[in-house]
């Protein structure tokens, strides 16, 4: 198995760069995994396909205003921070642009542009470690400040400001932790998920604050010499009596993206299935062909990047061929891919 059996080739006006409105007009392609039937339609329908008894697990995490703009205190240069995971007191693992002319020692300076002089907050950061994969270890002056003063990220491979940023969070989105959305959670309205309740279907939630793995692709041609990128989650004991319930009683437990089955995945391996305990930690869990799932029935997920931790998981759970050929569909027929694109349900 090599990283380039995960590599396909997506046509450029197919990365979607804003989002579908509303939430669930987008389309959903339906993939069954027994006969390998594909059906084409709208997000809003997938309560055809959802049956009393069923369980969705929901990531609640909430994205924080992880991109910092600051200047290099000594030559004024502007510099981009994206925060990835908090190390310690008001220290930082980031993400840091230009990153190969930022030192350590380097010290920069973040202000708040939107206000007057007199009035600014102000931030002194500066670089203390580097870490694999071009992980910058920053210290901050105030922490405390930093969500007054940074933006919510999107992903790099959107280039439209997006007009409302909370159109880049679920509509139930809770904890703050995440530096990405759990994008499959996107498509969902408070009037669907209502009427999803009222068919008798669990609605369950999680968090697992999703980091830098979603939105990079693997270099290592070994997939397994990939550091996996570690994601700090949540599982409450009341949402572990009741999956330990369901799967009890041969109730579908669908997943609402793929950071919900990292985490259920991680969960179930650590205990006794169907004997889950509560859990709170990090998560390390890397999903490729040859893993036997635990908990997970069933799938909705997005349109994954090529050669990504995302699409290796997805192509676990599918099949790498029947993958491929939805994946072949989905561009034949004009799918938006990625964070703002369209959705597929896999049962």
């Amino acid at each position: 198995m090599k990283t380039s059996d995960f590599d396909y080739y997506l046509p450029r006006e197919l990365i979607a760069q804003t989002p579908v409105e509303p939430r669930d007009r987008s389309r959903l392609m339906v993939l069954n995994k027994a006969d390998g039937k594909i059906e084409h339609r709208s997000f809003s329908e997938l309560l055809s396909y959802l049956h009393a008894g069923d369980v969705l697990i929901f990531n609640d995490s909430r994205v924080i205003p992880a991109r910092l703009i600051g200047h290099k205190v000594d030559t004024g240069g502007r510099v981009e921070i994206l925060l990835l995971r908090r190390s310690g007191n008001n220290t930082w693992e980031t993400l840091v642009k230009p990153g190969k002319r930022i030192n350590i020692g380097t010290r920069i300076e973040i202000t708040d542009e939107s206000v007057s002089d007199g009035h600014r907050s102000r931030v002194l950061a500066e670089i203390i470690g580097l870490m694999p994969g071009g992980v910058k270890l920053v210290g901050f002056s105030d922490e405390s400040l930093l969500p007054g003063l940074g933006v919510v990220p999107l992903p790099p491979y959107i280039h439209v400001p997006l007009a409302n940023p909370a159109r880049y969070q679920t509509v139930y989105a809770e904890t703050t932790g995440s530096v990405a959305a759990p994008t499959a959670g996107l498509h969902f309205t408070p009037k669907l998920l209502n009427e999803i309740a009222q068919k008798g279907i669990r609605c369950l939630f999680v968090t697992l604050h999703i980091g830098l793995d979603t939105f990079r692709q693997i270099k290592e041609e070994e997939p397994k010499k990939h550091p996996i990128w570690q994601e700090y989650g949540l599982l409450s004991q009341q949402v572990a009596t009741q999956l330990c319930q369901a799967k009890r009683e041969g109730r579908r437990i669908i997943c609402v993206g793929t950071s919900t089955v990292r985490l259920i995945e991680h969960v179930a391996e650590l205990n006794r299935v169907p004997l889950l305990e509560p859990f709170e930690g990090w998560v390390n869990l890397f999903i490729l062909p040859g893993y036997e799932f635990c908990m997970v029935d069933a799938i909705i997920t997005n349109f994954h990047l090529p050669c990504s931790t995302l699409l290796m998981l997805v192509s676990t759970f599918t099949g790498w061929d029947l993958t491929k050929c939805a994946y072949d569909r989905a561009i034949a027929s004009g799918y938006r891919f990625y964070s703002f694109g369209d959705a597929m349900l896999i049962i």
